[in-house]
């Protein structure tokens, strides 16, 4: 069969030689149906990747869902609530509703909750991958049509249209930044896993402006923390270091969560601090967050609309957008060094 479209039941029923009528009944398991003809529909629907449309079987064979599916790793990250909205303001306005889930940046639970938005015949797909996943798995329904979108971060194992924030750039600029003011002890805190597309991007940035600037990188200063308890355990141990940092690149808007109040915590007003991505409140701190500042809304939105481009007949090569992201000073990352 040609790989233009995604298959149907019909082309399923086609193939094994039977009626629709039989195939609908081995799915459903509603009615009689011989072994042999089970086992046949069973084999051709794996052949085939048909997925059966559990949100309109009664409507005509073959037609798309209203839906388009977005996976985000963490519901409770801002970041990706903003992004969800920027999704959600371009596609309603095209008569389309967006699903949502999360895959607590596990492979297995993103490729579960794929295959169920796909068993919706959703009209499209956006996926955040999770940290380590492999997207071959969707091939087939991209050979077939199904417009795919990654955001944040490139998928893995399968070419596809994605967008991502300007990481490398961004954290070069907020270390330059540092730099700039003096400072030549600067220490990294970055997600966890050392390999997510983001933490190894705005690593390189790190070490690029590191390197601009003749200084030595120090594999001391650069520590791994995923949420803002570690960040502030690691803040501590880096302050206890006989030759401790003076500045702080928080590679992201946990580790940043961490940083701060330790920081504050330990009395420490005169270390300075630049986050990767803005937080809610930044200005209001003493001193201001300076930050790299993404604009989720803005990426959504561009997802969204090269979606909405597959899905109107662009065939075009896949393409990654960057979408640009901007330092805002605001105090905290104009702190000099203090005199030792």
């Amino acid at each position: 069969m040609a790989g233009t479209r995604r298959p149907t039941l019909a082309d399923v029923a086609e193939r094994v030689g039977v009626t629709p009528k039989t195939v609908s009944r081995v799915l459903n398991e509603d009615g009689p149906v011989s072994a042999a003809t089970r086992e046949k529909v069973l084999a051709v629907v794996e052949e085939l990747g048909f997925r059966p449309n559990l949100m309109a079987r009664n409507m005509r064979v073959g037609a798309r869902d209203s839906t388009v599916g977005l996976v985000v790793p963490d519901m409770g990250n801002p970041f990706f609530g903003t992004v969800a909205g920027g999704v959600e303001q371009v596609v309603r306005d095209r008569g389309l509703t967006l699903l949502m889930g999360s895959s607590g940046e596990r492979e297995e639970a993103e490729h579960a909750l794929i295959t169920t938005f796909l068993a919706r015949r959703i009209s499209g797909l956006l996926v955040v991958p999770a940290a380590g996943s492999d997207h071959r798995f969707l091939r087939r329904e991209r050979e077939s049509g199904l417009p795919l979108v990654f955001l944040d971060r490139p998928g893995s194992g399968l070419t596809a249209d994605a967008v991502v924030s300007a990481n490398e750039e961004g954290a070069r600029a907020g270390v330059a930044h540092l730099v700039a003011h003096g400072h030549r002890r600067i220490a990294f805190i970055g997600d966890r896993p050392a390999q997510l597309y983001t933490r190894k991007i705005r690593q390189r940035g790190y070490q690029k402006a590191l390197q601009e600037a003749g200084i030595a990188p120090d594999p001391a200063l650069v520590v791994t923390a995923h949420d803002p308890y570690a960040a502030g355990v690691a803040v501590g141990r880096l302050l206890a270091l006989a030759d401790p940092p003076t500045a702080f690149f928080a590679a992201n808007n946990f580790a940043t969560l961490g940083v701060v109040p330790a920081l504050a915590e330990a009395g420490r007003r005169d270390v300075a601090v630049v986050g990767f991505d803005d937080i809610p409140l930044a200005g209001v701190l003493e001193p201001g967050l300076t930050v790299v500042a993404q604009d989720p809304a803005a990426m959504g939105r561009a997802a969204a609309e090269q979606l909405l481009a597959r899905l109107d007949g662009d065939r075009s090569r896949a393409v990654t957008r960057t979408v640009p992201v901007t330092l805002v000073p605001r105090g905290s990352g104009e702190l000099r060094p203090a005199k030792r």
